[in-house]
């Protein structure tokens, strides 16, 4: 409440205007503030991004199948892991065939025969 015996009509004693001086020392303060809370800033993401990518790093690798089956007697050519399966050519008999395994379970999913034209 307003002090009756009060002759000016403001609200607060300190409310007062501020002289030039007071102002750009105001305005240099916040400048630096607003600075200083942009490195921290920078520097917090820098720390979540050095977390996200030590996790991500040392995540396990997947999990390969132990060994695939291909016919007794078969001599493999090649063989190489491509999205999620292990795939294995190997010629058996007078036939060259193309094995498809599942890569965690090692159970054939395809086999097909390559031939020549």
């Amino acid at each position: 409440m307003n002090d009756p015996e009060k002759s000016d009509n403001t609200a607060f004693a300190d409310e007062k205007e501020l002289s030039p001086e007071a102002t750009a020392a105001i305005g240099k303060a916040r400048r630096s503030a607003g600075f200083a809370m942009g490195i921290m800033l920078l520097g917090f993401m820098a720390v979540g991004f050095a977390i996200v990518y030590r996790v991500m790093r040392d995540a396990p690798p997947p999990t390969i199948a132990a060994s695939v089956i291909v016919p007794a007697g078969s001599e493999v050519l090649s063989s190489l892991t491509v999205d999620g399966t292990i795939q294995v050519t190997y010629r058996a008999g007078g036939a060259v065939m193309l094995a498809v395994f599942d890569s965690k379970t090692g159970e054939l999913r395809q086999s097909t025969e390559i031939a020549t034209q």
